[in-house]
């Protein structure tokens, strides 16, 4: 079973201007001669933490993170301005030329699944090859299944924490009442909402609770922008067409890829990974058949660190 390499710091770090408001946090680790890779945190709102350095050789990955706009350490702390898709696809591509990279690979879980597709169709001849986790491909029926119904059928007793801010008469659009506590002026209320949002998303990503990751969740700082910025996306439909991702799939058929999937993944279930994996013959799924969500479950992080190993081979 293969672990995480060991725990690395940074050789250097950027303050990178783009759309203003908006600074983003990036950092170079690893092999500064090594093949780039590009690691694409979830959310969107999440940010980086210090184990997303560690899914990749130090000796031979020159490993770029970024936290995205509004989130970690990017500022303006959850700012919802100029925060859109394209904004962040454009802002991957100003940091790739920024560094001198000519192409890299995407590494990206969840939400960052989502953003590791939308840039790949859109600059497929800047990357070598995609490594993906928990596919989330933003349509409307999954954003409906964790945040109206479905997921509330595996965890009613959560569920009734996730619903409890919103007064029975709104929550028949769970989505769009919970937007308007998170933008709105009422600073206690608005943060209220968003742990209850965030410790929803924590609660139920693993398949068996870890307390180390309800914990980071439920943080003021990390359920602030991730909530906000969520509810933001989610209610513009990711800023995306319908079935964009799938439809536009012939613009990266030939760049390969490794999607892992657990079986028992409630926040983004498997049905989106296994239907991208057929529209895309160069795909290799793997299925973890004792895993939730979280890159943090053992046999995914199995099969992530074997993925970036298997990339080098073919890069190298």
């Amino acid at each position: 079973m293969e672990t995480l390499y060991p725990a690395i710091k940074p050789y250097v770090t950027h303050s990178l201007p783009v759309t203003p408001p908006h600074v983003l946090h990036v950092e170079e680790c690893g092999e500064p001669k090594g093949v780039p890779v590009l690691f694409v945190h979830g959310g969107p709102g999440s940010g980086c933490e210090p184990y997303h350095r560690r899914f990749f050789d130090p000796e031979k990955y020159r490993i770029i993170l970024f936290d995205q706009r509004g989130a970690g350490r990017s500022s303006p702390h959850a700012e919802l301005e100029n925060n859109t898709t394209q904004a962040l696809v454009a802002d991957m591509e100003t940091i790739r030329e920024y560094l001198g990279i000519d192409k890299w690979v995407l590494f990206g879980g969840s939400w960052g699944s989502t953003l590791s597709l939308v840039y790949a169709e859109t600059y497929p001849e800047r990357v070598h090859g995609l490594i993906l986790r928990g596919i989330f491909l933003c349509r409307p029926e999954e954003i409906a299944w964790f945040y109206q119904e479905g997921a509330s059928r595996i965890f009613p007793d959560l569920w009734q924490d996730f619903i409890r801010p919103i007064p029975e008469a709104e929550r028949g659009d769970l989505l769009e009442a919970y937007h308007r506590r998170l933008t709105g002026d009422d600073e206690v209320g608005r943060m209220a909402a968003a742990k209850a949002w965030s410790i929803w998303e924590g609660r139920t990503a693993n398949l068996q609770p870890r307390q180390s990751v309800v914990d980071h969740f439920s943080d003021p700082y990390t359920a602030l922008s991730l909530a906000r910025i969520e509810a933001h996306y989610f209610m513009h439909d990711a800023f995306l067409e319908e079935n964009q991702i799938l439809r536009d799939i012939d613009r990266m058929r030939d760049i390969p890829a490794t999607i892992v999937q657990g079986r028992y993944d409630i926040i983004c279930p498997m049905q989106s990974a296994w239907e991208l994996h057929q529209a895309w013959p160069m795909s290799e799924l793997h299925v973890i058949p004792d895993a939730g969500h979280s890159a943090t479950e053992p046999g995914t992080v199995n099969a992530l660190i074997k993925a970036t190993r298997k990339m080098l081979l073919k890069l190298e």
